[in-house]
C-alpha cells in the first residue's frame, strides 16, 4: 500500500498522521470526505481508478464507496474518462467548492507579513 512511507527520523509514518497532514485536514480535521478531497488536490491534472485512490488514502472501499458519488455529485470530483468498464477520477477545477478550498489553502500556507 502506498498510504505508509518510511523517514530515518520519524520510522514509519501514515501520510495522514499529525506530522504529514496537509494545512487542510489541521484545520478541518480527516474525514473521508475531506481525506478525499485533499489527496485530489494534491495531484490536480491527473486521474485515478477507485482502486488507486484506496490504496493512495489508505481507505477501506467501502468508505470510498459511500464518499466517491458525493463528492462527483458536488461538482468537486468528475469522471475524466473511462477505460473499459473502470471509471477514473479528477478533481474538477472549475468547482466553485475546489475552488475556494485552492484558495484557502494558498492563504493558510503563506507565510505571514
Amino acid at each position: 500500500m502506498r498510504d505508509w512511507f518510511t523517514d530515518s527520523q520519524l520510522g514509519v509514518v501514515s501520510l495522514y498522521s499529525e506530522e504529514c497532514k496537509s494545512i487542510l485536514l489541521r484545520v478541518f480535521g480527516s474525514s473521508p470526505k475531506l481525506r478525499l478531497l485533499d489527496f485530489f488536490m494534491d495531484n490536480p491534472g491527473h486521474d485515478f481508478s477507485r482502486n488507486e485512490v484506496v490504496d493512495a488514502v489508505g481507505m477501506a472501499k467501502r468508505t470510498l464507496y459511500d464518499y466517491l458519488p458525493v463528492l462527483v455529485g458536488e461538482g468537486a470530483l468528475k469522471v475524466s474518462r473511462r477505460i473499459g468498464r473502470a471509471e477514473l477520477y479528477a478533481l474538477n477545477p472549475e468547482s466553485p467548492v475546489v475552488r475556494c478550498f485552492i484558495r484557502l489553502e494558498e492563504e493558510l500556507t503563506q507565510p505571514e507579513k
